[in-house]
């Protein structure tokens, strides 16, 4: 009676596990597919012949029998593995997760109503937290102000330095040189104007040089030899009236023009031989050093600090322009280049007081990124100014909210003004910023930016 109570069990047992079974795989036919619902049969028959095998008695003492258990679990295990991994079509969570366990028979009145199975309680796990994805427009915004707080300090201390040094080569000017109406020397550049990478590594000094407006024009430079609206030449005029050496600059005069070259010369001489820079050097805490072999007029300046890199610029104002003593590389000389500098910083400072803007936020990213990756060096300092310049002229939405948006568009129209060849100047839109780049150049930089374009990471080092 007891054996028959047992075997009856069991047979309900199986009826209800095979009804369950039956079920899931009717469902998982519909759901996964015929391939899919293959798979689960194969992982339900080794889960169940396994489940048989925990439920059914053991011959003990019989060392065959458990021989051929030991061979038939290594079976089923083996047809369990060949099910891990389904194919890619198939959701591998549904065929991780437990069977359900053997359902007691339905009552008479219930046999035509089917129930629902419920779903089984999922085994604990351990997941990992990710990490939250950031959006660009807080990369940028976390970019920006690491800039601020890595840079803030070490500016302040960058602009007391090269204040000092400025007003020591102000003294020796005007000690050494009295004959030339040299102006006051004054700081700009990076450092200065707020739109650079917030780096103190580069200053510029500015000199004055004044000019007796009677005595000197400005010629364009496409009336030049090289015609180039970006150059221009200084011309003595009055010579049948105020003679030479009626001004004080008339030393520098190569046939009836003003040589930049023959200033950046003389001056070079007096930074390299005159100045006593290591006594000057002491005084402030640090070395100085003349750059000999540049062509500009180049200070190198050590401090426990920091360094700095400092640039000087004989600059002459005139007829509402700022033309430096930096002729273009080459056989021309004597000629002066357009600065926009000043005009720029103003124009973005005076465009974000006036609509809450992020164009100085923008420019400062864009200017470290360049910066700091040598294939877009050369496209730092103006050509990033005038392209937002531009896009601001076009009636674009500047707000903080819109960082993302426009940082975008500007190497968007990066692309397109290296795909031309051409950035005209938002001043003068006769001059183009991209008239010295070499055609390698520019496709490297055009690669680069197409690239970014879709993936900004790569600007931001996170690719």
């Amino acid at each position: 009676a007891m054996e028959f109570t047992h075997k009856r069990g069991k047979r309900q047992d199986d009826s209800g596990l095979g009804s369950v079974l039956d079920l899931l795989l009717a469902n998982a036919r519909l759901v996964l597919g015929v391939s899919g619902a293959a798979v689960l049969a194969i992982a339900t028959l080794a889960v169940k012949r396994l489940i048989d095998r925990a439920t059914s008695p053991r011959d003990d003492g019989d060392p065959k029998a458990e021989q051929k258990t030991l061979e038939e679990s290594w079976q089923d295990l083996a047809l369990i593995k060949a099910t891990q991994k389904p194919p890619k079509r198939q959701r591998r969570e549904d065929l991780s997760e437990p069977l359900l366990p053997p359902a007691p028979p339905p009552a008479p009145g219930d046999a035509r109503k089917p129930r629902a199975c419920p779903a089984p309680p999922e085994p604990p796990q351990v997941e990992s937290i990710p990490q939250r994805c950031l959006t660009l427009q807080e990369k940028l915004l976390l970019h920006h102000s690491s800039l601020l707080a890595m840079h803030e300090a070490q500016a302040a201390f960058g602009r007391q330095l090269a204040r000092g040094i400025c007003t020591e080569l102000q003294n020796f000017l005007r000690n050494k040189c009295p004959e030339l109406p040299f102006g006051s020397l004054f700081l700009s550049g990076p450092l200065l104007d707020g739109l650079g990478a917030l780096a103190a590594d580069h200053v510029h000094f500015m000199l004055p040089v004044v000019l007796d407006a009677a005595l000197w024009s400005l010629i364009p430079g496409e009336d030049t030899v090289v015609r180039n609206p970006r150059y221009w030449l200084i011309k003595r005029r009055a010579l049948e009236y105020f003679p030479r050496g009626c001004s004080p600059w008339d030393k520098f005069l190569v046939g009836r023009y003003l040589s930049s070259n023959a200033l950046n010369e003389t001056l070079h001489k007096l930074l390299v031989a005159s100045i006593n820079w290591p006594a000057i050097g002491s005084l402030l805490g640090g070395l100085i050093r003349p750059v000999v072999a540049s062509r500009e007029l180049r200070l190198e300046v050590k401090h426990e600090e920091m360094e700095l890199s400092i640039a000087l610029f004989p600059v002459v104002e005139m007829d509402g322009r700022v033309l430096l003593a930096a002729p273009p590389r080459g056989l021309v000389e004597n000629l002066w280049l357009e600065s926009f500098g000043r005009a720029e910083a103003s124009k973005v400072r005076e465009l974000d007081a006036g609509d809450a803007g992020a164009r100085q936020r923008c420019l400062r990213v864009l200017n470290n990124i360049c910066r700091s990756h040598p294939a877009l060096h050369r496209l730092s300092g103006s050509p990033l100014v005038h392209v937002v310049l531009h896009l601001s002229a076009a009636g674009w939405d500047w707000a903080e909210g819109s960082l993302a948006a426009r940082f975008q568009q500007v190497l968007e129209e990066l692309v397109g003004y290296l795909e031309r060849g051409v950035l005209p100047s938002y001043f003068n839109h006769k001059v183009n910023l991209f008239g010295e780049l070499l055609e390698e150049e520019v496709e490297e930089m055009g690669f680069l930016l197409y690239r970014a374009v879709a993936e900004p990471e790569l600007l931001l080092g996170e690719k």
